[in-house]
């Protein structure tokens, strides 16, 4: 009979732990929690940008608390139930990379059968109006850029083109082209040139190692976005309270793309640039990265976004107008982030029967 090693049993006993066991950062009590908290899996994760779109959940009696929460790495984990789907909700805060983090977060420590972010979202698209509901098909990081030295143009290679890392293919802004007090005739031109749109690097899970993939637009899940469908005819708000009202009724539309990236958008001519250039609907500042972390872990994800302001850079002269209306905004989001939820046990309930 063979003898195993001190060093092969202990190699052998390291391989047979969990991911959550090998994870030091994790307290043993931490540990122990979400473990017991994974049994009563799986669960919807509802990542949420910030708490005024977190707290109409929370407040909502379509919401169940189980009263389990659970604090690691800076986050906070609630633990519920909505149409009786279990449910995971967690705040990610302002930006792409808490967005990012928090997400990864939730995927790789708890059992998650799929991801719906919702929130609030600027917006670029003239048929669209404020407190409406958006779920785009795709999204995109529009902010990783090549910005050409200037004296370059559309037909000169970019930079480590050549090698894969940066391309020409997806489009670029001309900065000269948004020149302004420019007499009828003359020439003009622009140091800041042009900057050219790139896709993210990235690495699937089920891909190898270290060889890397792009990806721009990021589709939601096709089964998602179908269900997502039945929503187009819910009734949304259109009062802040009894005397401040919209003058039309906010409506749920599924459009075709939306994109984020660290930048708060107030510019109407960058904003139109983006609905004319790549049909952009909400513009945000998280969900493409909750979209990139889900693509690559392979999980199901879906954005619900609702549309706190007029156009982006124009429409209302009040400066306060985000403020005013983010709460009849975020109200909305959560009136469709429920009734999505609802309609996706139902679906799974129909063919588990």
């Amino acid at each position: 009979m063979r003898t195993l090693s001190v060093a092969s049993i202990l190699l052998y006993a390291l391989l047979m732990l969990s991911p959550l066991q090998l994870n030091v950062a994790l307290s043993t009590e931490t540990q122990m929690l979400i473990e017991e908290a994974n049994m009563s899996g799986p669960y919807l994760g509802l990542v949420i940008p910030n708490s005024y779109e977190m707290d109409p959940l929370l407040q909502s009696p379509n919401f169940t608390s189980s009263n389990l929460f659970i604090d690691f790495s800076g986050r906070r984990f609630r633990f519920g139930t909505i149409a009786n789907k279990p449910v995971i909700l967690v705040m990610t805060g302002l930006s792409m990379i808490n967005a990012a983090i928090t997400t990864q977060l939730l995927l790789s420590q708890f059992d998650i059968e799929g991801v719906v972010h919702y929130g609030v979202a600027r917006h670029g698209n003239p048929s669209l109006n404020l407190a409406d509901v958006v779920i785009p098909r795709y999204w995109s990081h529009s902010a990783l850029w090549s910005w050409q030295r200037y004296g370059n143009g559309p037909e000169d290679e970019l930079p480590l083109e050549k090698d894969g890392d940066y391309t020409r293919e997806i489009g670029y802004l001309n900065v000269a082209n948004y020149t302004t007090n420019v007499a009828d005739g003359s020439t003009y031109d622009n140091l800041l040139n042009n900057i050219w749109f790139q896709p993210e690097e990235v690495f699937p899970i089920d891909g190898t190692p270290e060889e890397r993939q792009h990806s721009f637009w990021v589709a939601v899940d096709p089964l998602y976005y179908e269900i997502s469908q039945k929503l187009e005819d819910l009734q949304l708000e259109r009062c802040l309270n009894s005397t401040t009202c919209l003058p039309h009724i906010p409506k749920v539309s599924r459009v075709e793309r939306g994109t984020s990236a660290s930048i708060f958008l107030s510019n109407a001519a960058y904003r139109s640039f983006l609905f004319d250039k790549f049909n952009i609907s909400p513009l945000d500042m998280e969900s493409a990265s909750v979209a990139l972390v889900c693509l690559q872990q392979r999980v199901p994800f879906i954005v619900i976004r609702a549309l706190s302001s007029s156009l982006s850079g124009s429409g209302s002269s009040d400066p306060n107008e985000a403020a005013k209306f983010i709460s009849l905004a975020s109200k909305n989001s959560v009136v469709a982030v429920v009734e999505f939820t609802r309609q996706l046990s139902l679906h799974q309930q129909l063919i588990t029967h």
